[in-house]
């Protein structure tokens, strides 16, 4: 491997460790070889995620033409023209390599073009579109790496894994996007529990929740859990050696959740994130767990906008 590709594989590992703390962790569960072209999609991906979310000295405008340049200096390596890029050489390798499907990558940045323009959507099935691209296609994409008995078999899955983690960060991080301006839970679930976004930005200030906003986010993590019960069979497909990292980046997701709840739904109060004991000890159980055994899923397996309105309800009526 070249000094520049080699130094491209760093640059995203980089990005990776200092970013994806969870996922980072995950991922060195995973055979040596392997981890380097995770890190690449983590770096492709958390790269272009950065050029859209930059707020210092650049306007959107600014933005967009920083993320068309990139994207099209990215379609310019593909067609094996030359690119300066620091770590662009490592994503292109990882797609060769493994063969990986271009049109995951145009969808991709599709979704970050969206976050320049769009700061909330009407609906969950608006928000998925969205979330095909920012997240689903992220599962499909890590499948040639990780392998699969059954490829075919293994693809909803991940795409459900991809959105699962997706309305994980939805959820946890609803005040760090409230601070760009953008708000990712539909207004739809909005309007059905009283909240709004004066209400969303009250709580910023006052750094502490409402009890119908807390409603909200309970309602929230049942339509993630969902998710993680739809993924949760993919796992066992995959190769042995990758199901591991799997585990563990399942759990340690799904524990954000548990976080969330167990700082009362207030994620205005304080970030939710998994103590380093238990992710500790998750990698570890994750690496004993035998090849092929069932991943338990979550006890929320419904889907909520197929039951709005008696899950609407039911949420209604818990206490704050």
């Amino acid at each position: 491997m070249g000094a520049s590709l080699a130094a491209a594989y760093e640059r995203c590992r980089e990005l990776h460790r200092f970013h994806g703390r969870t996922y980072y962790l995950a991922t060195r569960l995973l055979p040596e070889w392997k981890r380097r072209h995770v890190h690449a999609l983590y770096g492709f991906t958390r790269y272009a995620d950065e050029i859209v979310d930059r707020s210092e000295g650049g306007t959107p405008q600014a933005r967009a033409d920083e993320l068309s340049a990139w994207s099209a200096e990215f379609l310019r390596g593909l067609r094996g023209g030359h690119t300066d890029d620091p770590l662009l050489p490592a994503v292109l390798h990882t797609i060769q390599v493994f063969d990986i499907d271009l049109e995951d990558f145009r969808k991709f940045l599709d979704s970050m073009a969206m976050d320049l323009t769009v700061t909330e959507y009407e609906t969950y099935d608006d928000l998925l579109v969205y979330m095909e691209g920012s997240a689903a296609v992220i599962g499909t994409m890590m499948l040639p790496i990780l392998e699969s008995s059954d490829r075919a078999a293994a693809r909803e899955p991940a795409r459900q894994l991809g959105l699962a983690f997706q309305l994980t960060n939805f959820i946890r991080d609803v005040a760090e996007d409230l601070e760009r301006g953008r708000i990712y839970l539909p207004q739809r679930d909005l309007a059905e529990f009283g909240v709004t976004r004066a209400d969303l930005e009250a709580a910023l200030a006052a750094k502490q929740s409402s009890p119908d906003i807390k409603r909200l986010i309970r309602y929230q993590l049942e339509r993630a859990r969902h998710h993680y019960a739809l993924a949760a069979p993919g796992i066992p497909m995959l190769a042995p050696k990758s199901q591991a990292c799997m585990r563990a980046a399942y759990r340690l997701y799904g524990g954000i959740l548990d976080e969330v709840e167990a700082q009362d739904a207030d994620v205005f109060a304080a970030r939710a994130t998994v103590p380093k004991w238990k992710r500790l000890a998750v990698a570890l159980s994750c690496i004993l767990a035998r090849p092929g055994a069932p991943v338990p899923m979550p006890a929320a397996t419904e889907i909520p906008q197929q039951r709005e309105g008696a899950a609407l309800l039911d949420l209604r009526g818990t206490t704050a």
